[in-house]
């Protein structure tokens, strides 16, 4: 069982999650229940995905969920954008943001593709 806390990308996605929460506090009241919320629970699903993918047997689960995380990732990606739109989030919230977001899913690309080649490899070896 690997440890998640011990992956630089769900270190990542945490601090990403704890800036989030500190730039949605100033959205109006009304959104609580809207945007907040989600754009709260699209970025939490991030490192929680992470998190579950290392608890569960083998690789085809953890590359399952890392695929769930980036799908969390991309939704949370336009939800920073329509933010910004709506002038919920000033330019330098947003550009602070999204870049953390983007270095984020160029870390689960990476990390995506290396449990995909081990896939591949335990495969071959199993034949």
């Amino acid at each position: 069982m690997k440890s998640f806390r011990d992956l630089l990308v769900w270190q990542k996605a945490h601090q990403l999650v704890l800036r989030v929460y500190a730039c949605t506090t100033t959205f109006p009241s009304d959104e609580r229940f809207g945007l907040t919320s989600q754009i709260r629970r699209s970025s939490v699903s991030i490192p929680s995905n992470i998190a579950e993918g290392c608890g569960r047997r083998g690789n085809s689960e953890f590359h399952r969920f890392l695929q769930m995380a980036m799908g969390s990732a991309s939704v949370l990606e336009y939800q920073f954008l329509l933010a910004h739109d709506l002038k919920y989030l000033s330019p330098a919230d947003y550009d602070t943001l999204n870049q953390s977001l983007i270095e984020v899913k160029r870390m689960l690309a990476s990390l995506i593709s290396k449990v995909d080649e081990e896939r591949q490899r335990s495969r071959g070896a199993g034949a």
